[in-house]
């Protein structure tokens, strides 16, 4: 266990969330380890703040069962997690959406949607009443709807030129993401000190960022 050797843990994943998340913990005042400190994917010394490095899909786990007090992770994710963890803030950054995708010349009903997000596309077909097998890929899912193994995907889409390339089209935006500030809930319970005015200024310095929320 880790927890007790250091004052935080912090979760965030490998990418651009990574980079940002640094940097808006840095500008909120907390004092994180630098990059490289200690092993490859725990950085910090002990009685300080730890960084653990994670796969993307992974942090709200950490958070949630308490193996992080806090992270910062995409909101795609967390729809997709379905953890019980507090999200007291949007960062702003990072800015996506979930999408239902199809060949722009498929027509027919959605028997068959591909997508690495299984939970949330199961959740949104039970909410409008839809009937679709939801086939979970890891990979491009894209290739799904242009092999036919699915007759639409569901993915993430930021400025929609990987799409366009492949000769697909966006039928409908399902969820927008920016990346979360995340809280396992009994760390706020037993740290508020240190994450209330944490959680205030990332707050703050969000509102500033002209894309923030």
């Amino acid at each position: 266990m880790i927890r007790g050797r250091y004052t935080l843990v912090v979760a965030l994943p490998k990418g651009r969330n990574f980079t940002d998340g640094y940097k808006a913990l840095l500008e909120a005042g907390l004092d994180l380890p630098p990059l490289g400190e200690g092993r490859a994917l725990l950085h910090g010394r002990e009685g300080g703040v730890a960084l653990l490095e994670l796969r993307n899909h992974d942090v709200p786990t950490y958070v949630d069962l308490g193996i992080a007090d806090v992270g910062v992770v995409g909101k795609d994710v967390l729809l997709e997690s379905g953890r019980d963890v507090y999200e007291p803030v949007d960062l702003g950054t990072g800015a996506c959406r979930l999408s239902l995708i199809r060949h722009p010349k498929a027509s027919g009903p959605l028997r068959r949607i591909a997508t690495k997000y299984p939970r949330f596309t199961a959740q949104v077909l039970r909410e409008r009443g839809w009937v679709a097998d939801v086939i979970p890929l890891s990979g491009n899912v894209e290739l799904a709807a242009l092999t036919g193994l699915a007759d639409a995907v569901v993915d993430v889409v930021q400025t929609g030129a990987t799409l366009r390339a492949a000769g697909l089209a966006e039928l409908e935006v399902l969820a927008h993401s920016t990346a979360r500030f995340i809280v396992n809930r009994q760390a706020l319970k037993l740290k508020r000190e240190l994450l209330r005015p944490l959680i205030e200024r990332l707050r703050a310095n969000a509102q500033r960022r002209p894309d923030g929320a």
